[in-house]
């Protein structure tokens, strides 16, 4: 019976103490989303300085953050982002968004219910007056239509490149193999973001996107941007998007891998 006991004790310290064992109540998240105000963030809109928040576009309303057009008389390519005030490089980020409500006039075709989180980005206070995008890499979410397939948490690349499966990929866009959310309901997005070595995308728990090797490239930046080509991703700001169609975050929480 004693050697029973003392076998037992030993199992469940080793199992307490097995390498890659995570005790949740020990995980201390960051809600980079405070639910009451846009304290800690920054906002640039394309065609506006750092913090002019034209049109009220994001705002807080019933512990949601929201994205919103209201003010706008017509969507002219006011694309805009809400920057974290911190940058961080291996993290684990979760978002839970709902996209909602009609597409604001003059928002094109490709916006229709879409929007998305970049990552790894360049800061608000860096980007010009008339840039559109930050350079980073976005986890991009889309709505389905009322046919079709089309995937969420997809992965796109504004002035950066990535590999997959070790082979370099230079397509902006490249679809996760999420299933297709045609409605309003909440999904639960995720990051796991090892700095510039390997990235996972999740839906609502699902792996359905992984990549590794991040670094600046490509045609989709902002011409003299200082960073060379083919420099490495490490680090980096997260930001929200607003692109014609009207979304809803309520909860914005980060895991810091470095700690």
């Amino acid at each position: 019976m004693k050697w029973i006991l003392l076998l037992l004790f030993v199992a469940m310290i080793t199992g307490c103490n097995s390498p890659g064992k995570t005790n949740a109540a020990d995980e201390q998240w960051i809600q980079l989303f405070n639910g009451e105000n846009l304290d800690g963030w920054d906002i640039k809109i394309n065609g506006y300085e750092m913090n002019d928040n034209f049109g009220n576009t994001f705002r807080v309303e019933d512990g949601l953050m929201k994205v919103r057009y209201d003010a706008y008389d017509t969507f002219t390519n006011q694309f805009g982002h809400i920057f974290y005030k911190e940058k961080f490089s291996h993290y684990r980020l979760r978002v839970e968004y709902r996209i909602v409500g009609a597409q604001a006039p003059g928002g094109q075709a490709w916006a229709f219910k879409n929007s998305g989180v970049m990552y790894h980005s360049q800061s608000a206070a860096s980007m010009l007056i008339d840039q559109s995008f930050p350079v980073s890499l976005e986890g991009q979410f889309l709505g389905g239509y009322e046919e079709g397939e089309r995937p969420t948490m997809n992965l796109c690349t504004p002035g950066t490149h990535v590999h997959f499966s070790g082979e370099l990929v230079t397509e902006h866009c490249n679809s996760s193999t999420s299933k297709t959310i045609r409605g309003e309901e909440w999904v639960v997005a995720e990051f796991i973001v090892h700095g510039d070595s390997i990235i996972h995308h999740l839906v609502d728990g699902d792996t359905v996107l992984t990549f590794s090797r991040p670094v600046i490239g490509g045609e989709h930046k902002p011409e003299g941007y200082p960073v060379p080509e083919g420099t490495p991703l490490k680090e980096g700001f997260i930001s929200l998007q607003s692109e014609s169609h009207p979304i809803d975050f309520r909860k914005v929480a980060l895991l810091d891998l470095t700690r």
